[in-house]
Formats: structure tokens, C-alpha cells, sequence
């Protein structure tokens, strides 16, 4: 799919994380199928859907779709992430967190740090792809569709930057 529809990227990117890679990849080509859209979201399974704006948003739709539950967001307000447009959880509500892309966590566990704040729990987390090599650091069980290898460096470490490859930040969100 991700092929197909051109989502897998070559090149130089500074991703969400801040770190720099030579592949991205844009889930939005690959979402923008509804189709293609709701396979993906069949196949990742849920109960209640939480996901972070923007990236997560229309695979938690179709998490919430194929398992019949609602899906809502956390958006960011003022650098953070926030339940807003009257989304609430309620205490004991069993969560599991939706993302399209997973580099390092960081939007998992915010995402899930929302969720528990609002008394909510958080059964597990999912992606359609996990390109951190196993190495997202959650503490609670992990699926992704995808697993991807696809090489991350420091900034400050970036052979691409060395080289002088510009480099694309395509994602939604500013990086650290």
C-alpha cells in the first residue's frame, strides 16, 4: 500500500522526534484511501481509540470503525497535548492509543499521558508502522502492522546535514 500509493519516501527528513532520516513515511498518501484506510484500521484493532493530531487521526477513525467504538483525538494547546472539543474520557475507560507512525514514542506516551490524566486506562497502543526497532519504550503492549528499519540520526550526528542534502520536514508537528 505504502508503495502504491507513494507514502515511502527517499531523501533527507527532520522528523516530528527532531531526529534526521533518510526515509519518511507519509501515511496521509496511504489514508487518504478509504479503502485502504479502513484495512489498515481493521487490522490494528481497539476498544475505546485515543490518537494524536494529526498523524493518528484518521487510522483511529478506523480503528473506532472496525471495532465499532468511538475515536477521538488529543490536539495540541500551547505545545502540549490536550483532550479538547468536549472529548472526554471518563475514570476506569479503557484506552488503547492509535498513531500512524512510530519513531521514538513521544506522541504515544503523550497521548497516554492524557488518557491516564483524565483517569482513563491504557490498555496498549498501536501503529501502522513502527520504525523505531523495537525500541519505543512503552509500558504497555505494542502492535504495529509494519515494523520498518529505516535509519534515525541526532541532528548534530546527521551524515545526510554533512553531506549537504538539504532537509524536508513534511510532518505535522515542529520538531525539538
Amino acid at each position: 500500500m505504502f508503495r502504491r500509493s507513494g507514502a515511502l519516501h527517499d531523501g533527507h527528513f527532520r522528523l516530528s522526534s527532531g531526529l534526521h532520516s533518510p526515509g519518511y513515511l507519509q501515511c496521509a498518501l496511504v489514508l487518504q484511501h478509504p479503502r485502504e484506510a479502513e484495512a489498515l484500521g481493521a487490522a490494528l484493532g481497539a476498544q475505546t481509540v485515543l490518537s494524536p493530531a494529526m498523524g493518528g487521526i484518521v487510522i483511529g477513525q478506523e480503528v473506532g470503525r472496525a471495532l465499532g467504538v468511538r475515536a477521538i483525538f488529543a490536539e495540541r494547546q500551547d505545545g502540549a497535548l490536550t483532550l479538547r472539543r468536549g472529548f472526554a474520557l471518563d475514570p476506569g475507560e479503557k484506552v488503547i492509543v492509535v498513531e500512524d507512525v512510530v519513531t521514538t514514542g513521544g506522541s504515544t506516551r503523550e497521548t497516554m499521558d492524557v488518557a491516564r490524566a483524565a483517569g482513563a486506562i491504557v490498555v496498549g497502543a498501536c501503529a501502522i508502522v513502527d520504525r523505531s526497532g523495537g525500541k519505543q519504550g512503552l509500558d504497555v503492549p505494542f502492535h504495529a502492522l509494519l515494523p520498518m528499519d529505516v535509519q534515525t540520526y541526532q541532528p548534530d550526528d546527521c551524515p545526510l546535514c554533512k553531506q549537504g542534502v538539504p532537509v524536508v520536514k513534511p510532518g505535522s508537528r515542529t520538531p525539538k
